[in-house]
């Protein structure tokens, strides 16, 4: 190696590290705006396919609204054929409900003004895992979760760049009552976090307690004209929609905030085994809830949402990161786009039980095609094991990291000057090395990302620090996250307000755990 390039290399690295150590932290983007193309699976030829088979499933075959007189009557009045619970839908007549009447995109709102996301179009949230009665971490194992859990996720959330919401069952706090936990759980997020998060939906009034802790923090008027809750309103395939989330789902839209209309279902077993043949159904699922949130109030935002899994035709247990519900997940979306409605999907779905290699790949197909797949709502991003009925500390930090490097790809190719380089190029010339080049200096900082968890050091290096695998140094990171965490800033008035809300509720009602 020539001096020059010994010399150069060495001043470059002083220089590096000086400014390293004097370097400010990036702003954090409230959610990620793609410059990169989605990729679709099938022509048009294709959708147009699918759609019409949905519309003769609403049709022909119909969808069961159980329990709920009033969405009945509402249907009826819209011209569906009503046979007992079973609503058949016109051709045609679910479609122009949601294209008529529910926005493209929409805002919602969070505590924290610069932390308010869109949702819908280009954009794209990422949002932890969602009701696992798990959790399970390295020092403990696997045990059932407390409300403290459930604190420390909304906690990990808050301070993880690469999220976008602070989410909504982190975590089934099993240690509190049925009927009172979820005042705990929404109080969390609106005083652990100022990111926007997701309500209650296990029993209307639970929605109707989220709405008005939402009003106490925002103001009544606000939540009235403004999105500031998403929920998961989820159909029981094959092609029913239940009381409970038909509720939940009337609240909200009532009170213009947003539901996930998304049907949950393992194919084989839930819908047909064919991907034609469940994509059909799936949008038929969530035509239907998607319109009926219209006919509830023309305008109330919605959310075309879908899980899909896979199964063992062996022994009958859901698969994850598995190619067929990526195909799925490709097609509904290009249909929600058809649409004209956000779409949602997950997200770091995994069957094992530890934040192993099979977690890794598993979530890291379902991640990367949900990505290139254009999903704008992606739940189940981090933590998710086990068929979901875990939540895991190291792999929501693990799944978090995988977040950043998402957003960093859905920026693309940058084609300023600065990205060009030519400069640099000229500076630098033939056979020797870009190390104390001026733009290297200038743009190093921020021109790689730096993962929190992965190691990149030297196998002696590796070695003396402990020989720790990615389980352990993830096990340290989250533990040094939540020894860091600070929480934001709330009006002492508000949060009196909130806590004198959730004790006049837990007052009113004896403790139920059923």
């Amino acid at each position: 190696m020539s001096s020059e390039r010994r010399g150069r290399g060495r001043s470059g690295g002083r220089e590096a590290r000086k400014a390293a150590r004097s370097a400010t932290p990036a702003p954090e983007a409230a959610f990620i705006t793609r410059r990169v193309p989605v990729y679709d699976v099938l022509s048009n030829e294709g959708l147009e396919l699918i759609e019409r088979n949905a519309e003769t499933i609403l049709e022909e075959v119909g969808v069961e609204f159980r329990d709920d007189r009033e969405a009945l009557e509402l249907w009826r009045d819209a011209g569906a054929d009503i046979d007992g619970e079973r609503v058949r839908i016109p051709r045609g007549l679910a479609r122009s409900l949601v294209t008529a009447n529910a926005p493209a995109e929409f805002t919602q709102h969070a505590r924290n003004p610069d932390r308010s996301v869109r949702i819908g179009g280009a954009h794209t949230v990422l949002v932890p895992a969602y009701g696992p009665p798990f959790i399970r971490n390295l020092d403990e194992g696997r045990r059932y979760a407390t409300i403290e859990d459930f604190r420390n996720f909304v906690k990990l959330a808050q301070d993880s760049p690469g999220l976008h919401l602070s989410g909504g069952t982190l975590c089934e706090p099993v240690d509190l009552p049925v009927n009172k936990r979820h005042l705990d759980m929404v109080y969390s997020h609106l005083r652990f976090s100022d990111k926007p998060f997701m309500g209650s939906v296990t029993a209307p009034e639970r929605a109707e307690d989220s709405v008005a802790m939402a009003k106490i923090v925002f103001g009544e008027d606000f939540v009235e004209e403004n999105t500031v809750i998403t929920s998961l309103i989820n159909a029981n395939s094959p092609l029913v929609w239940d009381a409970t989330m038909i509720g939940a789902l009337k609240v909200y839209a009532r009170h213009r905030q947003a539901t996930i209309v998304s049907p949950f279902c393992i194919a084989g077993a839930m819908s047909p085994v064919t991907i034609a043949a469940t994509c059909a159904q799936l949008f038929a699922e969530a035509l239907s809830g998607m319109a009926f949130a219209q006919l509830v109030r023309p305008g109330a935002p919605v959310i075309l949402g879908t899980f899909s899994s896979s199964m063992s035709m062996q022994s009958g247990a859901p698969t994850f990161g598995t190619p067929e519900p990526q195909l799925v997940l490709n097609v509904i979306g290009s249909l929600a786009r058809r649409l004209g409605v956000p779409f949602r999907s997950g997200g770091g779905l995994c069957a094992s039980k530890l934040p192993d290699a099979q977690a890794a790949y598993e979530a890291a197909n379902t991640l990367q095609h949900a990505m290139i797949a254009g999903v704008n709502f992606m739940l189940h991003v981090a933590g998710w094991l086990e068929g979901g009925l875990v939540m895991g500390y190291e792999k929501f930090v693990m799944d978090a990291d995988q977040a950043q490097m998402m957003a960093i790809f859905s920026k693309g190719v940058e084609l300023t000057e600065n990205a060009q380089g030519l400069d640099a190029i000229r500076e630098v010339g033939p056979g020797n090395h870009f190390l104390g080049a001026a733009h290297t200096r200038a743009n190093f900082e921020h021109a790689f990302y730096r993962s929190p968890l992965a190691d990149n050091n030297s196998f002696e290096q590796w070695q003396a620090e402990g020989s720790l695998d990615s389980i352990a140094r993830a096990n340290r990171l989250w533990k040094g996250m939540l020894e860091r965490y600070e929480k934001p800033a709330i009006d002492p008035a508000i949060d009196e307000a909130l806590l004198a809300f959730i004790a006049e509720r837990k007052a009113s009602a004896p403790d139920m755990n059923y």
